[in-house]
């Protein structure tokens, strides 16, 4: 028997979460056991979940040399949006009930960002995923996930990564990390770990919401994470 610790959730996931091993577009394979485990945490659970999704996977602004710094940002909003239909598509092929709603208005796409009218799905018991980040270049998506979080009163907020949880050095590139079970805002932003950008994490600190660093690809961690088994690194 599951029993959830929170009951209102925002998941972040990067673009890469998309793409699996290919390393760049939409993997429709890894997009439909992505939306069979949102599915079965929402239905096993009975929690209401937004999503904010990056755009790495097909554009990521703050990496395009050469490029005017605001119009690549912007390119990357549009990249988020691509991947939140396409995340809408997978999980209502599923049967779930999801809205899309962006910081740049597309009405032919999606709905415009609207706190009071995604609230209002949420309750409905729909699943709303935010694109297009904040709407503003120099922002994350990391800092548009704790700015949504804090907008719709989530209790927490899951990042979904390739890793374990957060360590003191990258995995990839040095076996003898450390994993830490804990962390708390101030020693994150002090010891400047790169799982989430600084002002996402401030925050976060500022309105006392928790965030968890976890494994996305195993299976079950997104249910663990919101029962809030001990799975990840928890920053609070």
């Amino acid at each position: 028997m599951y029993r959830p610790k929170y009951k209102k959730v925002l998941l972040k996931l990067g673009g890469e979460a998309l793409c699996g091993e290919n390393g760049f577009g939409i993997n429709p394979e890894v997009l439909r056991k992505l939306a069979t485990e949102i599915k079965e945490a929402k239905e096993i659970l009975n929690v209401q979940i937004a999503i904010v999704l990056g755009g790495g996977n097909i554009f990521r602004g703050s990496f395009a040399k050469g490029m005017d710094r605001v119009s690549a940002d912007y390119m990357g909003m549009l990249a988020t949006v691509i991947n939140a239909l396409a995340l809408q598509d997978a999980l209502e092929k599923q049967g779930v009930f999801t809205r899309v709603q962006t910081a740049i208005e597309m009405q032919k796409l999606a709905e415009p960002y609207i706190r009071r009218r995604a609230i209002r799905h949420l309750e409905k018991g729909r699943l709303v995923i935010f694109a297009g980040g904040t709407g503003n270049p120099y922002f994350t998506t990391d800092t548009a996930a704790a700015l949504r979080a804090i907008e719709i009163g989530a209790e927490v907020v899951l990042k979904g990564t390739k890793v374990e949880g957060v360590f003191n050095a990258d995995p990839k590139k040095n076996k003898k990390v450390v994993k830490y079970q804990h962390i708390s805002y101030m020693n994150f932003i002090r010891k400047r770990l790169k799982v989430m950008d600084t002002t996402a994490v401030s925050l976060c600190m500022e309105n006392n919401i928790p965030i968890i660093v976890f494994n996305l690809n195993k299976k079950g961690n997104i249910i663990k994470a919101i029962c809030g088994e001990p799975i990840g690194t928890v920053v609070n």
